[in-house]
């Protein structure tokens, strides 16, 4: 079963008829909704929204879809969700690139201020990741060979949130590693395994068909706990180092849309990311849930926003 951490009790929020549309405070939805996906069909982020929303379906009886709309690494679609009319009528699904973007000069008019989050239902946490022949069995001796050789670390690409992953952990543990940038995580992994690099930092979920098969192993994950598809990976924290990076999806409205229409959207979305439909997908997609509420899911954006603010300037990437 695949990890599912939920912080907010559903039976708090639902009306006792146990049906999100007996919300009597407003007409909401009164016309098709949109769910604006700002990176490219079939990816993770729109696999994940296209199953949310058809959990949602019996909460909206006009419709409700996906769109992707993509470019600028996310912010193009995120900036069109936040832009678009306060009505409900578009949700747009937004990613840590929300307030990573506006850090490096590539974010556009892209500003979580201008959102009112709704709810997060997916995460997924980096991995520190080396063959499985590595001299390096452990994360202290990864650190430890750190200080005297020169490691190859592969991401995703410059600036992506693995890269920053893999800043975040050299940080927190006073070395240096060389980033080396990749089109995607799959392309740095066929490098791992291919001996070419000393390690990657990225998602579990991508690691773990190699980590299963005994050809790479993870040495932590930069999570708050450890996963329940690999418990036996301890994470950097528990081994001493203060560092926690992934990423994560959830959805959000302009900041202007009327409460009864946030509450009723809130409300939906918490129920659909526990519904037998939902949760089998993500379970057969190798995808954690993790739900978190509006003022949690708040709280942690404008968290990140500091928090990556001072990462990317640390390693020169705000312009």
């Amino acid at each position: 079963m695949k990890k599912i951490i939920t912080t907010v009790l559903l039976s708090a929020l639902c009306a006792t008829t146990g049906t999100v549309a007996a919300n009597a405070s407003s007409n909401y939805p009164d016309g098709p909704v949109k769910i604006i996906v700002p990176y490219s069909a079939g990816g993770g982020s729109d696999s994940v929204s296209r199953a949310l929303a058809e959990a949602l379906k019996p909460d909206f009886p006009d419709g409700i879809a996906v769109e992707n709309r993509t470019g600028g690494a996310g912010s193009i679609g995120m900036s069109y969700g936040m832009n678009s009319k306060a009505d409900g009528s578009i949700v747009t699904m937004i990613a840590p690139e929300l307030v990573m973007l506006p850090h490096t000069g590539n974010g556009g008019d892209i500003d979580y201020k201008k959102f009112k989050p709704l709810a997060m239902v997916n995460s997924g946490y980096a991995a520190i990741t080396v063959p499985a022949d590595s001299p390096y069995t452990t994360l202290a001796e990864l650190i430890e060979g750190a200080k005297d050789n020169n490691l190859l670390f592969g991401n995703s690409g410059t600036g992506s949130i693995w890269h920053l992953a893999g800043a975040g952990m050299e940080q927190a543990a006073g070395v240096e590693f060389t980033h080396v940038p990749y089109k995607g995580s799959a392309a740095a992994i066929t490098s791992l395994l291919g001996k070419h690099l000393d390690g990657v930092s990225v998602s579990y979920a991508e690691v773990a068909p190699h980590v299963e098969a005994g050809t790479l192993r993870a040495l932590a994950v930069l999570a708050p706990n450890r996963l329940a598809d690999n418990p036996d990976v301890p994470t950097a924290t528990e081994l001493g180092y203060d560092v926690v990076i992934g990423t994560w999806r959830g959805y959000a409205v302009p900041s202007d849309t009327p409460q009864a229409t946030v509450d009723f959207l809130t409300e939906s979305i918490l129920k659909a990311a526990e519904s037998n439909t939902f949760v089998k997908f993500m379970k057969n997609t190798n995808n954690d849930i993790e739900i978190i509420g509006t003022e949690k899911f708040t709280n942690k954006i404008a968290n990140e926003d500091t928090f990556y603010k001072q990462l990317i300037e640390s390693i020169g990437l705000n312009n």
